[in-house]
């Protein structure tokens, strides 16, 4: 049986991950993949515990997501939120809608129960069937947030607000200095996470943001080593087409850290296994393909494919073509 273990933040990480399980129902029915999902997006919202990334990939894959938006259910109504705001309550530029309400209220009920995060996303899980074991990074709570370089509504330089809101109120237009995982200290990779990328056949880094999605997964102690010394081949999928993200706002994420927005410095971001960093292969689009002899040179095998995720068809053949820059790898033909 083949194992394959994905590292996904939201959107991207989500619609990928169902291009690949789309391809493996073709040409590997047997195949077991493990979903490790950025949970840094978090948080308490009138006091229910709200999880982007993990609800983001679960409604995906298991076909309740709201595909025109990307998040969040379809045909939703906001009745809910609209009596929330009338009491004066809840955060206007963040409405839930009241399908997605139920998630998060029972997830709460659970949380509350003693039930970890692992346990209540498996009991989410089993509702929506989505062929694919989710896991959160950490059960601890470990959220992100952004150090603004400058004022912003009530907010001065030099605060620290949640990455939520930089994110949807400000759209990531008030320049940051940095990211904050508050946390980080008192976390654990939640169980069943280091095993999964041990024992995989592939390890697979989607099109997912590589500062606050892929990289606030790493920063939780021990995944960074143990993609490093892994035996599966790890691959990974631009998330930057042509200079430019292909969804969100990924472009000022990567400027905060001194990142440029290119497939290339993206790929050598992340870094060569061979040389202590964490990737044996890099996919790039196309149009990037001047990039391949950086990314060679630095000990990371490239190809230069289409990346656009159209739809499912599309994206299942990214998912074929990253097979190929993997092998060769254990297991992986």
């Amino acid at each position: 049986m083949t194992k394959i273990t994905v590292l996904a933040g939201g959107i991207g990480g989500a619609r990928f991950t169902r291009g690949l399980l789309h391809y493996l129902a073709a040409n590997d029915a047997s195949a077991q993949v493990t979903v490790i999902v950025n949970t840094g997006d978090d948080m308490w919202l009138d006091g229910l515990r709200i999880c982007p990334d993990l609800d983001t990939v679960m409604y995906t894959l298991g076909g309740g997501i709201n595909e025109e938006q990307g998040w969040g259910r379809p045909d939703e109504s906001r009745r809910t939120s609209s009596e929330i705001a009338a009491y004066g309550r809840g955060w206007s530029w963040f409405t839930l809608g009241d399908l997605d309400l139920a998630t998060h209220i029972v997830r709460s009920d659970l949380l509350r129960s003693g039930s970890t995060l692992s346990e209540a996303t498996a009991f989410l899980c089993e509702r929506w069937q989505p062929g694919a074991r989710l896991l959160p990074m950490s059960d601890q709570p470990v959220e992100t947030h952004a150090r603004l370089a400058a004022d912003a509504d009530e907010h001065r330089a030099g605060d620290l607000i949640h990455f939520e809101e930089w994110w949807v109120r400000y759209r990531a237009s008030v320049p940051v200095t940095q990211f904050v995982q508050r946390g980080l200290d008192a976390a654990e990779a939640a169980p069943g996470v280091l095993e999964a990328i041990l024992t995989a056949d592939l390890v697979i880094l989607p099109p997912s943001n590589p500062v606050v999605s892929i990289g606030t997964i790493l920063a939780i102690p021990g995944i960074r080593d143990a993609l490093r010394s892994t035996p599966a081949r790890v691959v990974g999928v631009s998330p930057i087409i042509a200079g430019a993200a292909v969804r969100g706002m990924a472009d000022a994420c990567l400027q905060t850290i001194g990142v440029a927005t290119t497939a290339a410095a993206v790929g050598l971001h992340y870094g060569a296994r061979s040389t202590g960093g964490l990737l044996d292969g890099w996919l790039v689009d196309e149009t990037d393909a001047a990039a391949l002899p950086a990314l060679t040179a630095a000990g990371i095998r490239s190809l230069a494919v289409p990346l656009w995720m159209h739809d499912l068809d599309t994206t299942a053949e990214i998912a074929a073509t990253l097979f190929r820059v993997a092998s060769p790898a254990r297991g992986i033909h």
